[in-house]
């Protein structure tokens, strides 16, 4: 069971989240591909200092949510802002600079190696034919460092686990130093202990002041690591709000269906989810 203290954001970080606009501001949000409705009238915001959980079975439109607040998707109606200006409006390197990503399945070529991967992070910081810099390079070696993959900083991807993948691409955002950080499935592939790793890291991001979107699967991880959470299903919002109001047995069966309960953790008292036989 994972154990988890929540964070208490520091006053001077609260004080300027209220004082700013949302690091991500999405509302109204329609999607429709081939025919059929994937989103319809979402809304979710991310603060400076915030873990927001993205939750939701698969096909509930939460990839979808995420290419449409990247820029990837034009949603048919909704609007999407960036710190306070429209995502339309920004040219790419600045979104760059504002927002990173780490999609589900990232590519890159075999050959690359994990330190060129990281330090494409950079090159958002990079004026028109430059180079990059000794900083750029520290920079880099910090984000690997923080993302335990520095000890194989020089393999090549190809050569990698799909957890060793995983934490190159993470430190590859961590790079780019931009304030809000969008994660599809960050832990997926990693074992118990690592998974505890990198969301101890989100954390540590998200009290120095970044703001976090995570899709996440696990329940639990959800509730142990997240400010808040946004429970999708089938493109709509059905609950948001503090983990304790949102990851419960009532939400839970009804989006996921039986053969779950929804527990304190002994510890944390946060939500615990554990599945259950089914009934014959």
């Amino acid at each position: 069971m994972t154990t988890f203290t929540p964070r208490a954001a520091p006053a001077a970080a609260t004080a300027e989240a209220a004082s700013t606009p949302p690091l991500l501001a999405a509302s109204g949000i329609h999607v429709e591909l081939g025919g059929a409705t994937i989103l319809r009238d979402v809304e979710v915001a991310v603060g400076r200092g915030e873990v927001v959980g993205l939750v939701g079975p698969n096909g509930a439109g939460k990839s979808t949510l995420l290419r449409v607040v990247t820029g990837m998707l034009r949603p048919a109606a909704g609007d999407v802002a960036v710190a306070g200006d429209a995502l339309e409006a920004l040219p790419r390197r600045e979104l760059a600079r504002r927002v990173a990503v780490v999609q589900q399945l990232p590519e890159a070529p075999a050959t690359m190696r994990v330190r060129d991967l990281v330090v494409l992070g950079r090159h958002p910081h990079l004026g028109l034919l430059a180079r990059e810099s000794r900083h750029d390079f520290d920079v880099a070696d910090a984000a690997m460092r923080r993302a335990g993959c520095d000890q194989f900083a020089d393999r090549e991807l190809g050569s990698l686990s799909g957890g060793e993948r995983r934490r190159a691409f993470i430190a590859r955002a961590l790079a780019q130093e931009a304030p809000l950080l969008l994660l599809d499935e960050p832990t997926s592939n990693l074992d118990a202990h690592a998974q505890v790793e990198i969301l101890e890291l989100v954390a540590e991001l998200a009290a120095g002041g970044a703001g976090v979107l995570l899709i996440v699967h696990d329940l639990t991880l959800a509730a142990a690591y997240c400010d808040r959470v946004v429970l999708l299903d089938r493109g709509e919002v059905v609950a948001e709000g503090a983990p304790s109001e949102v990851v419960t047995s009532e939400h839970v069966q009804r989006v996921y269906g039986g053969g779950v309960t929804v527990l304190p953790h002994p510890a944390s008292g946060a939500p615990v989810v554990i599945p259950s036989r089914l009934e014959s």
